[in-house]
């Protein structure tokens, strides 16, 4: 099955990737994060944030965004 991925972290990128039947969104994620930690990430299925365990059907809509940006200065960001 395709679905579309949307990575929105650095420079961002969106593609269809070709899955198995009844893979769920925590494989994917777990697939494209590269060790990443899931909790600094909003992931979404169609717009809608979901579960690790949801299964993704054919013509899903998954992006993933950064919820923390690395070297950041909160007394930067808290200031703006």
């Amino acid at each position: 099955m395709k679905v579309l991925f949307i990575n929105n972290d650095g420079g961002g990128f969106a593609d269809y990737v070709e899955l198995e039947e009844g893979t769920t969104l925590g494989q994917l994620s777990d697939s494209k994060m590269h060790g990443a930690k899931a909790s600094n990430y909003l992931i979404r299925v169609d717009s809608r944030p979901a579960a690790r365990d949801q299964v993704l059907q054919e013509g899903n809509r998954v992006s993933m965004t950064p919820t923390k940006i690395e070297g950041a200065n909160a007394s930067l960001l808290l200031a703006a």
